[in-house]
């Protein structure tokens, strides 16, 4: 299902932050942060490190803790012993197995039983490809921690139009990311700071963590877009933390989600029953959210699905008043941009 056209909106480009906040002189918890109010559409505009002014004791932040991975590789690319060409660029998708992915292999046409040599200790084979889409499942020649170990000694981070310089993978990780497997940064966390995180509990805010690992969300040519539903993540929520949220829930207090990414595995598990799995969940203006009272979230692009989950939380006429102020005001968008609380 294409995004909810009523969706679009102009965004101009100097809006699309290219720079780490760090980078513009800011530490990351004191990007802007928009407030929204669900019900009436009051817009507030703030600074992300007074989060707490705006949450109560007793409210439980849900962190997504899945590390970003350098998922952008280079190989030699061969069929039989040929050597086809000496560099093409592999993005991994999302991860099937201890060994198996699904990746955008920028190369064509590549074929079922072609190699790719990334080193001397890394090479994977192309095992099949996916149904109306350019993805392949390639096999590498290692496996778990082993494997993760030589992607993050050769790869880069996944990085698009509008960030115009490489940076550094350790600019797209959260603080508190621990379990390697996504492929673009859970963005939403990436203002936290471990002082942010104190100040919360010390009002006396919950905070605990899930893990959602990313996919890859464009596949380099308009041709291919991506619907939620075919975007497979995997996620994992534990006894103890969905026992947290029953009790707040019980108490009468707000689960906070920060991020498209957390709502999403929230709302799968009260949908299905199920702590663990993958989810191709899509949420929009007439889904009813079980869970996720609140959101803390950046700011999407035009026509992005991520806008359709937030008009779940929020009258579309409302999302788009607020984010027409925060054009007229300056705020900055994407993964090193702004933020936008909603409650």
């Amino acid at each position: 299902m294409a995004a909810t056209k009523a969706l679009d909106f102009y965004l101009p480009d100097e809006l699309n932050a290219s720079h780490p906040p760090e980078k513009r002189g800011l530490r990351r918890d004191h990007v802007r942060m928009m407030v929204l109010d669900r019900s009436m559409g009051d817009v507030r505009h703030d600074c992300f490190f007074h989060l707490a002014d705006y949450l109560e004791s007793g409210d439980l932040v849900i962190l997504n803790n899945s590390r970003t991975i350098p998922a952008v590789l280079y190989a030699e690319w061969y069929r039989n012993t040929v050597q086809l060409a000496p560099k093409v660029e592999i993005r991994l998708a999302r991860r099937r197995g201890e060994d198996t992915w699904d990746a955008l292999v920028v190369a064509s046409p590549v074929m079922t039983g072609d190699s790719l040599h990334l080193s001397p200790e890394l090479s994977a084979t192309v095992l099949g490809e996916k149904e109306n889409s350019p993805l392949k499942l390639i096999q590498f020649s290692k496996k778990g921690a082993d494997l993760f170990n030589i992607i993050y000694a050769l790869g880069e981070p996944v990085r698009y139009e509008y960030i115009e310089q490489p940076w550094d993978l350790d600019f797209y990780q959260t603080v508190f990311a621990s379990h390697p497997g996504s492929v673009e940064m859970p963005s939403a966390g990436r203002a936290f700071s471990w002082e942010l995180l104190f100040n919360l509990k010390r009002n006396d805010i919950q905070v605990d963590y899930i893990r959602l690992h990313t996919g890859l969300s464009y596949l380099l040519d308009d041709q291919w877009i991506q619907t939620p539903e075919e975007n497979e993540e995997e996620y994992h929520i534990s006894d103890g933390t969905m026992a947290r949220i029953i009790e707040t829930k019980a108490a009468g207090k707000r689960v906070i989600a920060v991020g498209t990414t957390v709502v999403r595995a929230l709302e799968t598990a009260a949908k299905n029953g199920a702590l663990s799995g993958m989810t191709n969940l899509y949420i929009n203006q007439h889904y009813p959210l079980k869970i996720a009272d609140g959101i803390i979230t950046g700011l999407h692009e035009p026509k992005a699905s991520h806008l359709d989950m937030l008009s779940a939380f929020v009258s579309e006429h409302h999302l788009l008043k607020a984010y027409g102020q925060a054009i007229d005001t300056g705020y900055l968008w994407h993964e090193f941009g702004d933020m936008n609380l909603i409650l």
